[in-house]
């Protein structure tokens, strides 16, 4: 009988000295901060936010990215020089060129042509490369081209991002959470609020919740021109659309991979105008900047936080701030833009601040 070696002793030391390198980078992070959003003390209802953009590449998806190249790796898809490529809007792609430089690889970010200027200036800072198209639906066939071309690895977020990180903890977001709520006055959230993307901090959550018995719910917040709250709802999960989110980071014209609709307790659907009135109040309210995904998460935490001061309980809500509002100064921040995509927040803007003065949300906002 024949016995033929693919690995060769070189290239397994590589792989061990890349995973090396990933781990200790890990090791010299700490981990992120929950802070308390403040409300109404007579409300009794705590509001938490799980601060992302302290991690080293500024955004959530620094978590995902480590556990994605962890994944790649120990799976043998990535090798000494493998060009790396992504299918990313922005934040991925920054923080994967981060682990890519980290280990001496090319990295491709394939992206929307719309994705903000900072955020392409932070893919080209970590070393990468920005490759545009013109339609989302374009974004995976154009990564499988490239990655075949180059004989490069399509990493696929949203393929791998709910099998890639061990959800049952290992530091995931999940424990990091449940952990730090620990000596709040109440230490099991009645709801945890997060977005879609890939599908998979949702996941995770949800299995974890689960895992560990808790009676926590999940809800995953939903902005315009993303599939996933119809398909959800309609159980229709070959659901698509034509028009990509401008919430970037969550939002998708198709159910993705990684997206598990059975873990899911509830899901909101987010209108732009709210995400990006959201994101100003938190800029008054915290003192800083965070991105628009972040103000999907807070709009859908403050209705659910309403619905318990309506219901006279007292409680907890943990969401997740996801990225700073550095990467967006051109976009959501600038009048000019939200005129030019016929965004009108004032009338939302009026409607949060009622929302915190009186604990009230109505039915249609």
């Amino acid at each position: 009988m024949t016995a033929v070696d693919r690995c060769c002793d070189k290239t397994r030391a590589w792989v061990c000295e890349a995973v090396r390198i990933i781990e200790a980078d890990a090791n010299r992070s700490a981990d992120t901060h929950l802070l308390p959003f403040p409300l109404p003390p007579e409300w009794n209802v705590q509001l938490y936010l799980k601060d992302e953009s302290t991690h080293p590449t500024g955004s959530l998806k620094h978590r995902l990215a480590r556990s994605l190249f962890l994944y790649a790796l120990c799976n043998g898809w990535i090798v000494e020089g493998t060009p790396v490529i992504e299918a990313s809007s922005g934040s991925t792609a920054v923080s994967e060129a981060y682990f890519a430089r980290m280990l001496g690889l090319p990295f491709i970010a394939v992206m929307p042509r719309t994705t903000s200027q900072e955020k392409v200036e932070l893919i080209e800072r970590q070393g990468g490369r920005c490759h545009f198209v013109d339609e989302p639906g374009q974004l995976y066939t154009e990564s499988h081209r490239l990655a075949g071309e180059l004989g490069g690895h399509f990493i696929d977020q949203f393929t791998h991002a709910e099998r890639a990180t061990d959800w049952r903890g290992n530091n995931n977001i999940a424990e990091s959470i449940f952990e730090q709520m620990a000596l709040e006055p109440h230490p099991e959230p009645d709801w945890v609020v997060v977005g879609a993307g890939t599908g998979g901090t949702s996941a995770t959550i949800g299995r974890y919740i689960r895992y560990r018995k808790l009676n926590t719910r999940l809800a995953v917040v939903d902005p315009e021109n993303s599939v996933f709250f119809a398909a959800w709802r309609d159980a229709t999960p070959g659901l698509t659309v034509t028009h990509g989110s401008r919430i970037e980071g969550i939002g998708r014209p198709r159910v993705e991979p990684s997206f598990l609709g059975q873990v899911i307790d509830r899901m909101i659907k987010v209108p732009d105008a709210g995400s990006l009135a959201a994101i100003r109040l938190a800029e008054d309210i915290l003192g800083r900047r965070v991105g628009g995904s972040t103000g999907t998460n807070l709009w859908g935490a403050f209705q659910i936080v309403a619905e318990l001061v309506a219901a006279g309980r007292s409680g907890s809500v943990v969401t997740l701030l996801c990225d700073g509002g550095e990467r967006y100064t051109h976009t959501y921040y600038d009048d000019s833009w939200l005129s030019a995509q016929s965004i009108d927040i004032a009338p939302h803007r009026h409607f949060l601040g009622e929302f915190l003065s009186t604990g009230h949300w109505p039915t249609q906002s």
